[in-house]
């Protein structure tokens, strides 16, 4: 099956090729959505210390960059940071604003693996996950308009909840996990993405078999880890999809 003619999981949301879905149910515009995105990625950074290291804001620029190409997302206005925090976590918001925390980076080990987490994020940006979780809740409760006035007032409640909903909930104290097929959408979309920027499949198995490392040597499972299906119904899908995956892989 060609590349752009790769069909998501969930069988709500037939999709023809990427960025052209019939959305059942979904509420919110996607021009909203990446608003919303954008203004919640600002309040992100307003509370975080974002990092000044010149090696590991290199690296994260230069494997974001070639992310963002494989998404055909040109429309995106693409922002990575990198976040001093010690939980090992990353995020996505709707328009390409990804968040990387340092925690996260012993575990990604090198450029394969930062690929591979970061091609599992940004594929909820781009499956638009976030959006349908505030079309199936917020929006249902206060409508578009009374939540974008409410956002662009920075009403604390609302923030959080918008925030938490797009997938940055570990920010504001108010983390939700994604629904289990849209966990493995984003991996089957994140594996392709990774390959056709040039890494190798195969990292996405060794990060999260170290993942799971991690999560049994510390007390508190990495958040990363924590919102995501178990270690090993992951690796078995991923294993399932590297033969499709491979199709896409030219070494750069």
């Amino acid at each position: 099956m060609p590349y752009g003619m790769l069909r998501i999981n969930d069988r709500r949301r037939p999709r023809t090729k990427y960025g052209e879905v019939n959305w059942n149910g979904m509420l919110l515009p996607e021009s909203s959505e990446i608003q919303m995105g954008h203004q919640a990625y600002a309040e992100v950074l307003k509370k975080s210390k974002v990092s000044t290291d010149p090696t590991l804001n290199g690296q994260l620029q230069r494997v974001g960059g070639r992310i963002a190409v494989a998404t055909g997302r040109t429309d995106y206005r693409w922002e990575f940071k990198l976040l001093e925090d010690k939980q090992a976590n990353a995020f996505c918001l709707p328009g390409g604003k990804v968040a990387v925390y340092t925690g996260i980076l012993p575990i990604a080990k090198d450029d394969a693996g930062l690929a591979a987490v970061l091609g599992h994020e940004v594929s909820h940006a781009i499956a638009r996950h976030g959006g349908e979780r505030i079309s199936q809740t917020l929006l249902v409760q206060a409508g578009l308009a009374a939540t974008q006035i409410a956002l662009a007032n920075r009403d604390p409640r609302t923030v959080q909840q918008v925030t938490s909903l797009l997938g940055a909930g570990a920010t504001v104290g108010l983390l939700l996990p994604w629904s289990r097929a849209q966990e493995s959408e984003a991996d089957h979309l994140g594996l392709i993405f990774m390959t056709k920027a040039g890494y190798d499949p195969h990292a996405a198995i060794d990060l999260w078999v170290r993942m799971s490392e991690a999560a049994k040597t510390q007390q508190q499972p990495p958040e990363f880890l924590s919102t995501h299906p178990s270690h090993g119904t992951r690796i078995r899908q991923i294993e399932e999809w590297l033969p499709e995956a491979m199709r896409y892989y030219h070494p750069q």
